[in-house]
């Protein structure tokens, strides 16, 4: 397909500038979707709220599993692409799709066993559990309509095309924050269901995007196979998924647990330093945003060019990805350097608060440049089928750079000496991906679909 080869033949910076702005605008999307829901359910009052709240490190733990998954069939999906091998790349998304639902189901099944214990031990009080049961019943009945379009998206994705996954995470989306306040608050001729009715507005979008994503695959990416999957070759392509997919999304799961081990530093310094790490926090989520796009979409153009042996072309797409990261992130922080008293104003009426966060707008993105080619290095890492390498490198970032770094400034600088680890961690991490990426770019590995 033209689509297709234009991995492979088109100029690389702006292939790669066409793919990133749909991708921005699904993860604004993805984004704008929590916050709908969160808004909603605060409207219901405290108890509601914090029940959800209860539900994030579960929902979590699935979305990582569901990232993880999308990353292995991702890289392996764009390298049988790039070798030509559509017959096997059809029949290695059927089987991991189907790995994919036995494993949700599992999950789920494990997950509506175990809801009294499993929250009772995350902290709820008894009088949470019968809220947060009435949405996660629904939750995990529904979560492999929530797992099928993120692994489809990302086999799209794969073939090149990030405007189709783009859209239908925005229309769904727009399909919940319609459907929220109506099942919620009972508009209308429909009935108030509360905290349930947020789950099941979830789970028709996610039925919505299921059924298109699916569509697509089979319809226009020819990409299923409904012939009977020979058992050795789909225990073959399980391994090859998960080989890529478990470090992916261990690589997911190390970001807040490091980030919730730096709130307890953080919290030594009282809860204006807290509330100043929040808000920067979102405001780095929203900066970040082309960052986390583009490496989206680095990854199948890695695969795609590693699979058709370009791996020159690999290398320079990952290497002119890391200079607009350099470039655009600067851009970034001249902004936020100047904006940076009015964006305090918007977020806080504390002068603390607003001196702290004034204070790490004009420090932290500094940084952002050589977070962003790390991001870049460990998106094409997982293009090549080498996600562990990403994996032992994004542990090196937080465990051995990020905490440490963050530690020793805490105890010589206080909260200013934290941002200032967090800058240094950044700034050493992004080197040595720049680094990497110079002197072993790019990898001339194999690994064909069988």
């Amino acid at each position: 397909m033209e689509r297709t080869n234009s991995l492979l033949t088109a100029p690389i910076g702006p292939k790669l500038a066409r793919m990133t702005g749909p991708m921005a605008l699904g993860i604004v999307a993805i984004l704008a979707f929590n916050l709908v829901d969160t808004f909603f359910i605060g409207l219901l009052g405290t108890e509601p709220l914090a029940a959800v709240t209860f539900t994030f490190p579960v929902t979590f733990v699935v979305t990582s599993l569901a990232m993880g998954l999308g990353a292995g069939l991702s890289a392996s999906l764009g390298q049988a692409l790039g070798a030509g091998q559509h017959g096997q790349a059809a029949r290695f998304t059927s089987n991991s799709l189907l790995l994919s639902l036995l494993l949700i189901a599992g999950l789920s099944g494990l997950g509506l066993a175990s809801m009294d214990i499993l929250f009772a031990l995350l902290g709820a009080g008894p009088e949470l559990i019968p809220l947060i049961k009435d949405y996660m019943v629904v939750w995990y009945a529904s979560s492999p309509m929530l797992i099928v379009p993120m692994v489809c998206n990302a086999a799209i994705r794969a073939t090149g095309d990030t405007k189709t996954p783009g859209l239908v995470m925005l229309v769904a989306g727009l399909v919940n924050g319609v459907l929220d306040p109506l099942l919620i608050f009972g508009l209308g001729p429909f009935p108030a269901l509360g905290i349930r009715g947020a789950a099941i507005s979830s789970a028709l979008s996610w039925l919505m995007a299921m059924v298109v994503a699916l569509y697509l695959l089979q319809h226009r990416e020819q990409l299923l196979s409904w012939q009977p999957p020979a058992f050795r070759q789909m225990l073959a392509h399980w391994r090859q998924l998960l080989h890529v997919a478990i470090p992916a999304s261990f690589t997911s799961v190390l970001n807040p647990v490091a980030t919730a081990l730096l709130m307890l530093l953080l919290a030594d310094f009282g809860n204006e330093t807290v509330a100043a790490y929040g808000a920067a926090s979102r405001i780095e989520a929203v900066v970040l945003i082309v960052m986390m796009a583009l490496s989206s979409v680095l990854a199948p153009f890695i695969s795609q060019n590693t699979g058709a042996g370009q791996h020159e072309r690999s290398r320079h797409g990952l290497l002119l990805a890391m200079r607009f990261a350099l470039i655009f992130q600067l851009v970034v922080f001249m902004v936020l350097w100047l904006l940076a008293p009015r964006i305090a104003e918007w977020f806080t009426d504390s002068p603390d608060v607003s001196a702290l966060l004034q204070q790490y707008l004009r420090l932290v993105p500094l940084s952002y440049g050589l977070q962003g080619c790390f991001m870049l290095l460990g998106a094409a890492l997982n293009g090549l089928r080498v996600s562990v390498i990403s994996l032992m490198l994004n542990g090196l970032r937080l465990f051995g750079l990020l905490l440490p770094l963050a530690w020793l400034g805490a105890g010589m600088a206080g909260a200013e000496g934290i941002f200032t680890g967090i800058l240094l961690a950044n700034l050493l991490a992004g080197t040595l991906a720049c680094l990497y990426a110079w002197r072993r770019f790019p990898w001339r590995i194999r690994h064909p679909l069988s």
